[in-house]
């Protein structure tokens, strides 16, 4: 693991969640997700879990399997006096492929879809409107998928799922799928880097 790529845990137990706002985003696998959203200055908490199906008590196994309707997604504290909403949208979207039906790279099912769960109605004005701006530029081949809906129920994955890229950095997956995701979304997005990363 090299030391650009290495990502310090948010401290998360001391943390002032005063004037802070919650964004909920699925882009694949929530360990990629979370490790994105914790390198952004202004992010005061990031949980990664489920959302968005009809099991009323999810778990990764069951999660995993497609069937219970869930996404993987992370719920984001965040201050918008230092990342706005604006600003979080366009992590998500440089970070993952929002035209990918259900899947991103081999990460295939339902469970990891490209979605946008928001909390109010200026999050959803938003996200339809960059959704929108995004498939007018051309910026992608394809039209993008990405689902927007209304936040259901977050329910927060096991311990062991949380931190997990800063906590297990050299994990096969950790080293060959995340690292490089994250290393080419903190070129694109220096400016807007915690700085203890």
């Amino acid at each position: 693991m090299n030391k650009e790529t290495a990502l310090t845990a948010l401290d998360e137990n001391n943390v002032d969640l005063a004037n802070t706002e919650t964004a909920t985003f699925g882009t694949g696998c929530f360990w990629c997700t979370e490790a994105v959203m914790e390198s952004l200055d202004g992010v005061k908490k990031v949980v990664s879990g489920y959302a968005g199906g009809h099991d009323p008590n999810p778990n990764y196994k069951e999660v995993c399997t497609g069937n219970t309707g869930h996404a993987e997604c992370v719920e984001v504290t965040y201050d918008p006096k230092v990342i706005s909403y604006a600003d979080l949208l366009e992590a998500f979207f440089r970070s993952h492929d929002p035209t990918s039906l259900n899947r991103q790279g081999n990460d295939v099912g339902t469970q990891y879809r490209s979605v946008i769960f928001f909390h109010n109605e200026e999050q959803h004005k938003l996200a339809e409107q960059a959704k929108a701006e995004l498939d007018k530029s051309g910026a992608y081949d394809k039209k993008i998928v990405t689902e927007i809906t209304a936040a259901p129920k977050f329910f927060p994955a096991e311990d062991y799922h949380q931190n997990y890229f800063a906590n297990n950095p050299d994990q096969g997956y950790c080293a060959f799928v995340i690292a490089p995701k994250l290393d080419k979304f903190k070129k694109v997005f220096k400016d807007k880097l915690r700085k203890s990363i």
